[in-house]
């Protein structure tokens, strides 16, 4: 009769808990018990399963996918986004709120933030940001050379700024190419005291925020003056190349295409972004999926932001045809 009697405060202990939402000092004010037995007695009702948890996950989200990419590739965290099949826009707009729903909820404070430029998907998560209130003493560091074309030029340099401004931090820039004219130029450019310290800091990068690329350039990257030539890519191609991430090209393992090209990159080397405590991915899209893979399998990034359709292809739930369409838009890097 004891065991029943406790049993039955345990329930009575429960429903004040979980159904009448009081806290516990309230409970033990009203019942004449310590808290320190309403805590008890709340464990005792999970025990005795008279409390069972069940976790409903809200619609379009994905967190049976998310576990699942995780422990397939070995990832401190996967986001899996809702979002319409092979509509880039969509797609493009959705992981960039998603980036920045992340940023917003996990800087920490004293942060290095390494961004890269060039890529749609990081525009679209700093415009969907919010201005942080509190300063919390984070820098944003520009990680692959923005200089180009003017119009594009003034997208990497917005990237890096605006972000800054969004966190209340300091912006500090790579006043570099991406893509140097050649190696001799790139030495150069590598040799000039603000570049070199730019290029310094990376070793102290915490964060770092990169998209995906494939080996043809999106829009953005290509009227920048950074892509490599068709002839180029080509080349690349054929020693394996699927993707590049800061346009640092690697193979369907992840692992680095050796070519006299990457001599003439300015930017966060692989190896260099491998050991970077977060080195978040945000890419989605079928053109994207072997570069997505590729670097998943090198482990370049261990945070992946993607979109659910993306996700069912990397774990194989979904087919992947060789002759998707080809996006007509702008890649989603």
């Amino acid at each position: 009769m004891a065991r029943l009697e406790e049993l039955r405060l345990a329930a009575r202990v429960a429903r004040m808990y979980y159904s009448s939402g009081l806290r516990q000092p309230e409970i033990a004010a009203q019942l004449d018990i310590s808290q320190a037995r309403v805590s008890r007695l709340l464990k005792r009702a999970h025990d005795e399963q008279i409390v069972r948890i069940t976790v409903t996950p809200p619609r379009g989200t994905y967190d049976d996918l998310e576990d699942k990419l995780q422990a397939r590739y070995s990832l401190k965290l996967a986001i899996v986004v809702d979002c319409p099949e092979d509509d880039d826009d969509a797609i493009l707009a959705d992981l960039g709120s998603a980036a920045a729903f992340y940023v917003e909820t996990t800087l920490a404070s004293d942060e290095l933030v390494g961004i890269s430029s060039w890529s749609s998907t990081l525009l679209a998560m700093v415009d969907a940001m919010h201005p942080m209130r509190r300063p919390v003493g984070a820098r944003v560091l520009q990680i692959l050379g923005g200089m180009g074309s003017p119009a594009a030029e003034a997208h990497a340099s917005h990237l890096t700024q605006r972000l800054a401004e969004l966190i209340n931090g300091e912006s500090l820039f790579l006043p570099a190419p991406g893509v140097a004219g050649s190696s001799a130029s790139a030495a150069a450019f590598l040799h000039d005291p603000f570049v070199a310290q730019a290029v310094k800091r990376f070793d102290s990068v915490t964060l770092a925020l990169v998209g995906v690329g494939s080996l043809e350039p999106s829009r953005l990257l290509a009227s920048s003056g950074n892509a490599f030539s068709a002839r180029e890519l080509e080349a690349l191609r054929r020693a394996g190349a699927v993707g590049d991430l800061c346009l640092r090209f690697f193979d369907a393992e992840g692992q680095p295409v050796p070519s006299a090209l990457q001599d003439r990159v300015i930017g966060m080397t692989l190896q260099r972004l491998r050991k970077v405590k977060r080195s978040v991915g945000i890419a989605g899209g079928r053109r994207k999926l072997a570069a997505i893979r590729g670097a998943l399998n090198g482990r370049l990034i261990n945070v992946l932001i993607t979109d659910r359709f993306t996700a069912e292809r990397l774990l194989g739930m979904r087919k992947s045809h060789t002759g998707y369409r080809q996006a007509a838009g702008a890649a989603l890097t």
